[in-house]
């Protein structure tokens, strides 16, 4: 992957809708060039998917700390809310982080729920600081 690369890979990440022509005319390739160099980051699993984002009213930081061993109703229980964009299981501290968009009663909801096996930490999102 060389600097070219690299920079389509920002443009894309900034608007996945450029076409090929577009992007090419920002680094001075074809859109035919672009289309051979994205095709051969997919081949090389650099790019894994195509995506949007969903703007969400809120985004929360769930860290999970588990009581007991239940580790399987809690993955369960978190993969039953639509509202969960991620959910990782991770080392230090908490068990588990999810990530997820509630609105204030179902995010009670969800949280009583896993208080059956787990206490709970929440962040709320103020603000996104990351500039693209």
């Amino acid at each position: 992957m060389d600097q070219l690369d690299l920079t389509i890979l920002s443009l894309l990440k900034q608007d996945s809708r450029l076409s090929n022509k577009e992007i090419g005319a920002q680094v001075h390739l074809t859109g035919q060039a672009v289309g051979q160099r994205i095709n051969h980051l997919i081949d090389q699993q650099t790019i894994t998917r195509f995506t949007i984002e969903i703007a969400q009213q809120q985004r929360q930081f769930i860290r999970l700390f588990m009581n007991n061993n239940h580790f399987s109703d809690v993955e369960a229980a978190v993969n039953q809310y639509s509202e969960v964009d991620s959910f990782y299981q991770v080392s230090g501290q908490a068990c588990y982080v999810v990530i997820a968009h509630f609105e204030q009663t179902r995010l009670k909801t969800f949280i009583d729920h896993l208080s059956n096996w787990a206490r709970y930490s929440v962040e709320v999102v103020l603000n996104d600081k990351k500039s693209n």
